[in-house]
């Protein structure tokens, strides 16, 4: 290499950068400031931390993927295009409200739950470009030249900082604990968890208390929270009503399920239900659902009388919060408390499929949407090894891979929602064009080079191969078998093996050794060759 292509070569100057020790302490203090201590010391110091540290952290970042994804770019305009972009991008997320709605959203299609705020004072730590600047001033002077040290380097402080800038904080979640009585007034124990660190029982919740049979709470006064401690016989799993000693309640563990009894607790039938593939269903509607036998239980019920008559009976359910059976006989999922200190059913909460039309119609739209995914993930594949066969470059299949993934990732975030008019939106005009872009490049390419018509055919019909054999599961899944949708979409990625196999035996017709197969051969036989030239005397 010379020395003008290494100069040209910004990713030795940028990877110091990268691995500068300014930058190395951000990447830890971020880490650590995000899982450990914002857990342990919630505040304004921890929070303006990890602004402070990504401002440091993210303009070599995002120069290192600049120049491996554009080997040429000088390191001095990447570095550039960093840290404008950084700041810029901060800028406008933290002064709008719109602007860090879609960044929230933007995050957590990559990287999981997550939620960016628009905060102006967090703008008090821009300064800390400052200190990106100086490291990168330092930084420029040594570049990693050597390709082995590069290669250490990458791979050692590349994915963390990747992971690091890309993860969020813990999203604490609202968790029903339990429920009691004290002198005949239902109180309930609400905590809070995230992922890795979940409540276990009412005792470390706070406890709410109300004086109008569950029409309104409010928080226990110091007297009535070291009753409702002293008087703890938890789990409170069983109950009956005090006007009907007769008619009983329980909770069933691991399932969320309610059963009753008319005859003290001889027999019992289920009394309200989200059975376990619902359930399953349900859960991933949920940010970070975890163990869902777990978190999606009903764990206590207490049962009530209420002052027009009859008796209600309140119900503990973990992450879906709390359950209610009204006076008059009917069930209420109604969430946690809101804003006005009351149990209401919120927009927040998901809704449980039921089975019914319009949910059979968003799994409609959900399953086209997969299956053509599907088979054009299969075509992709195809073009990129016929390119590959002719001695094209990789980019075309790079692409077109990278316009399937971005589809499947769409799909995944869209898949639990239960907006219908934002699910046909999303198949409709981003997820089945992309498909479609992909698959008119990477059969038009190795058509235009060295693959016959025929290996075209062939790979038209590989794809409609994968489209009916996926689409077979979930059909059956719309309509109900099987009712779990991780077993419809396994079964359906199953189904995408023969189209793979074909893809890649059809690569052979793309042989450019093939004599059909070469551009260069005339329609017809070459006209024999003229005799000598006989010189005139």
């Amino acid at each position: 290499m010379t020395g003008t292509e290494r100069a040209r070569d910004g990713a030795p100057t940028t990877l110091a950068w990268l691995c500068h020790p300014t930058t190395l302490l951000a990447l830890v203090v971020l880490v650590v400031n995000d899982r450990v201590l914002k857990a342990a010391f919630p505040g304004l110091v921890t929070g303006k931390l990890s602004d402070v540290a990504g401002l440091v952290l993210a303009p070599p970042l995002v120069a290192v993927l600049l120049t491996l994804l554009v080997p040429r770019l000088p390191a001095r305009r990447a570095a550039l295009v960093g840290l404008v972009a950084v700041g810029a991008g901060f800028a406008v997320v933290k002064t709008s409200g719109y602007a860090a709605e879609l960044a929230s959203s933007a995050w957590t299609t990559l990287a999981g739950p997550s939620l960016v705020r628009a905060d102006r004072t967090d703008l008090f730590t821009l300064p800390a470009l400052g200190l990106a600047c100086w490291s990168w001033t330092r930084a420029r002077r040594r570049p990693v030249r050597h390709r082995t040290a590069r290669l250490i380097r990458l791979l050692v402080v590349l994915p963390p900082a990747v992971l690091a800038v890309a993860a969020t904080s813990a999203v604490n979640y609202p968790y029903a604990l339990g429920t009691t009585t004290l002198d005949g007034r239902p109180a309930i124990s609400i905590g809070g968890g995230f992922e890795g660190s979940w409540p276990d029982g009412p005792a470390d919740g706070g406890w709410s208390i109300s004086d109008d049979g569950a029409t309104t709470w409010r928080i226990t006064t110091d007297d009535e929270w070291r009753l409702l401690r002293a008087a703890q016989d938890s789990p409170r799993q069983q109950a009956c009503a005090p006007d009907d000693p007769r008619r009983c309640y329980r909770v069933v563990p691991g399932h969320l399920r309610v059963e009753q009894s008319d005859d003290v607790g001889v027999t019992w039938q289920i009394a309200w239900e989200v059975s376990d593939p619902q359930r399953d269903e349900l859960a991933q509607r949920y940010e970070k659902p975890g163990d869902v036998r777990r978190h999606f239980s009903s764990r206590e019920l207490v049962v009530y009388p209420h002052a027009g008559g009859g008796h209600e009976v309140l119900v503990a359910n973990g992450r879906d919060g709390f359950l209610r059976r009204l006076s008059d006989g009917g069930w209420r999922r109604e969430g946690f408390l809101g804003s006005q200190s009351h149990l209401a059913v919120t927009p927040e909460l998901p809704a449980v499929y039921d089975g019914g039309r319009v949910q059979r119609e968003v799994d409609v739209w959900l399953a086209i949407a997969l299956v053509l995914l599907l088979g054009c993930a299969v075509t992709v594949l195809a073009g990129h090894l016929a390119i590959r066969r002719g001695g094209g470059s990789r980019w075309w299949g790079t692409a077109g891979a990278a316009a399937i993934l971005l589809g499947g990732l769409l799909l995944r975030a869209n898949w639990f929602w239960v907006d219908e008019a934002s699910i046909v939106f999303t198949a409709l005009f981003v997820i089945i064009p992309l498909g479609a872009l992909a698959v008119a490049v990477l059969l038009l390419v190795p058509w235009l080079g060295t693959a016959p018509g025929r290996w075209v055919g062939w790979t038209a019909g590989t794809l409609l191969l994968t489209v009916l054999l996926a689409g077979l599961p979930l059909a059956g899944w719309v309509n109900g078998t099987p009712e779990q949708t991780p077993v419809a979409v396994a079964l359906a990625l199953l189904a995408t093996v023969p189209g793979l196999l074909l893809a890649v035996r059809l690569a052979r017709l793309a042989d450019p050794a093939r004599e059909e197969n070469r551009r260069d051969t005339p329609p017809y036989p070459p006209y024999p060759p003229l005799p000598p030239r006989v010189p005139l005397r």
